[in-house]
Order: C-alpha cells, then structure tokens, then sequence
C-alpha cells in the first residue's frame, strides 16, 4: 500500500496541532508497513533531511519530498495567494507519481491545485482526501477583522476545496456539522479523531493537594481566549476563593499581556517534552476558553496526564470534554469561564480527581494512536 501525504509541514519541522497531527499520521502508517510519499517543508533548524524524529524502521517506509514554502513580502491576502502557488509545486513533484498511489491525503491547501485538477477532470488518481483542522473560518470569530478574514478571503476556497474533494476528513463534533453546512455530502465525510501515544500516558492521578492548580498551555493568539481568561483572573482577585487557585501558564506570552498577580505563574516557551510533562502533571485542570478550534492536541495531551479541562464547545472539544472529564463551557464569555472556575474551587477534591481519571481513562480508551491508526487501515486498506 501507499499513500500520498500532502501536508503544511510536519511537527517539529514546522509547529502547529495539523503539523503534529500529520507527524503521528505517517509515523503510524509506516509501523503499519504502509509506503508514505510525505510532501513537506521545514520551518526550523532541524536538518529535515535526517527524518530524525521518525525511528530507522519507519523510515524504510516514507520518502520525503521538500517543497519550500513561498516567500515574499507580505500584501492583503499574501498568505492564500502563497498556499495556491505551494500547492503547484506540490502538484508538479507528484503528477507523475499519480498513479502509484492507493490513496491521497492532503492537508489544509497543501492539495488545492491537485484537487481542482481532478474535478476538472484533467488528471486520474485514487481518492483524494482534505483536512481542514477545525474549519476555523466557519467557527464565530474573536473580533470584526478576523470575521472579515473568513468571509472574504478563507471561505470560498475552503468551501470548494472540500466540496471538490472525493473525501473530508472530520476529527467529529460540530467539525462535522460544519463540513454538512457547506455543502458536503454525509458520504464523503471520513469521521477520524487524533490522539496521543500509548507511551506517554499516565499511569495515575496526582492527587488534589492544596490549591487548586490551573494551567494555560499555548501562545498568545486572540482566538485561543487568553484575554477573556485574563479579565477573569482580574475580576476575581478580590474574591477569597481566588486564594484557593494557582494559575499556571505555558508558551511564549508577551511581558506586556502578563498579569501581575501573586497566583499567576509565567513559565515561558518550553520545547523539551519531559520538563513540559512534568509540569503539566502537577497541575489539576487545563483552561482552553477558545473561540475556535479543532480537536486541540494540548487537551488530548493534559487529559492522558490526568488533568481535568475547563473547554469551549467548540470544534470538536465535545468529543473529549463533558461533565465527566471537565467543564464544557456555552462560549468565551469571561462569566462563563468565573463560572466555572468558581465551581471547580468549591467542588470537593474526591470529585474533581474522579473527572481527572475519567479524562485519563476517556483518552486511554478511545484516542492513542495505536488504536486510531488501527480504524484508518480498516476503513482503507482492507
């Protein structure tokens, strides 16, 4: 068997949840002993040459193909127009390899010429595959430029990409809804969640100790609601369940958006993944108060760590949080999210480490990749 991956880069080479989603995606094919043309990029200091994040036995069975990504001076728009002229030079290092190919999946634009080039029927191929993270465009926005953004500029494209595509993948949730609402026949939806790997699970709980010890886990983007969580933590610094909370943050936050309050700790960027680990598991619920998402990595990784989650509904954050492992929040309003933290602070400890080991157990059950690489060889290869 083999498979086309076309991608926006893969994790580490370039960072981002679709970035590690399509690193674990071809890891796993590989140890399935599927052939994996990976068409990528690099976007860091790492020699991608090396594969060096792929063990030497997956890397009997995947052959890169760099396509640097387009540079240039920025302009309206500049970042769509780019993504178009990658995926040509995508499309030129693949058209003669079309036919070896038993399927094709494409991720975000990476893949638009090759699919508008099937639709018009100028190429033959298996089927081709799409997968926009979360469908963020569709999603309610932050703010009146980043509505703008989506409508005139992300909808249209993505709205034809999908359409045109003979498959769509949905991590689930209201992601799929989304796909339904523009245009997407329910027979081309491909429902396939991410996951983490079995190896860095917990084995248990830590035990609720103290304060109740919340984490931010990400950089500073309007859409990830920091500063709805920042107006929060202001308006409850003069209430005495504040002294019962400790707030954690992890990611590059700028000095000018850091509150100045005692409970409030900034631990900054942090790459290496057993120093990021051991600090998650001292924590007991992981704050996500977006506006918009996917299936975020950084709470599928807090719930094999054993931490509850206080999430919007948003994306497919549904299929992961509910009442057993967490909070799932109506939206990013700052009450929404006092709310909640008010009742996690009043909640008794028995009860919060029940949500903590039904968030480990619902990630352990459902969604390693030892089990999800399972169900896609099934769907396609047999």
């Amino acid at each position: 068997m083999r498979v086309a991956l076309v991608t926006d880069g893969i994790w580490p080479y370039v960072l981002g949840g679709m970035q590690k989603h399509s690193y674990y995606l071809c890891k796993y094919l590989a140890q399935k002993n599927v052939h994996v043309d990976l068409f990528h990029y690099n976007n860091s200091s790492y020699d991608i040459s090396k594969l060096e994040f792929f063990a030497e036995d997956e890397k009997k069975f995947i052959t890169p193909y760099i396509v640097d990504f387009p540079k240039g001076l920025p302009f309206p728009g500049h970042y769509l127009y780019k993504s178009y002229k990658h995926s040509r030079l995508i499309f030129e290092k693949l058209k003669d390899k079309l036919s070896t190919y038993d399927l094709i999946y494409t991720k975000g634009f990476a893949g638009w010429h090759l699919i508008e080039e099937k639709h018009k029927m100028k190429i033959k191929c298996a089927p081709i595959g799409v997968k926009f993270h979360g469908y963020e465009m569709f999603q309610k926005p932050p703010n009146f430029k980043t509505r703008l953004q989506h409508i005139f500029l992300l909808r249209k494209p993505v709205r034809s990409i999908s359409q045109h595509a003979d498959l769509v993948f949905s991590y689930g949730g209201k992601i799929t809804e989304i796909i339904r609402s523009i245009g997407v026949a329910d027979e081309k939806i491909v429902e396939l969640p991410s996951g983490v790997e079995e190896a860095i699970l917990s084995t248990t709980i830590k035990p609720v100790k103290g304060k109740l010890k919340f984490l931010f886990l990400g950089r500073y983007e309007r859409r990830k609601g920091i500063e709805e969580l920042n107006s929060t933590l202001q308006s409850l610094q003069s209430s005495p369940l504040f002294q019962k909370m400790e707030f954690h943050f992890i990611g590059p936050i700028p000095e000018e958006k850091r509150l100045q309050q005692q409970s409030v700790i900034y631990h900054g960027e942090i790459r290496d993944r057993d120093k990021l680990q051991g600090l998650m598991k001292q924590a007991d619920i992981l704050i996500c108060p977006s506006w918009s998402e996917g299936m975020p990595n950084v709470i599928l990784e807090a719930m094999a760590n054993g931490l509850a989650v206080i999430a919007t509904d948003v994306g497919a954050t549904n299929v992961l949080v509910s009442e057993k492992t967490g909070w799932l929040l109506k939206s990013s309003d700052p009450n929404e999210i006092r709310m909640a933290l008010e009742d996690a602070v009043k909640m008794d400890h028995l009860k919060i480490a029940q949500k903590k080991q039904n968030a480990l157990d619902h990630i352990t059950r459902e969604f390693t990749w030892e089990k999800l690489i399972e169900k896609f060889y099934k769907i396609f290869f047999n």
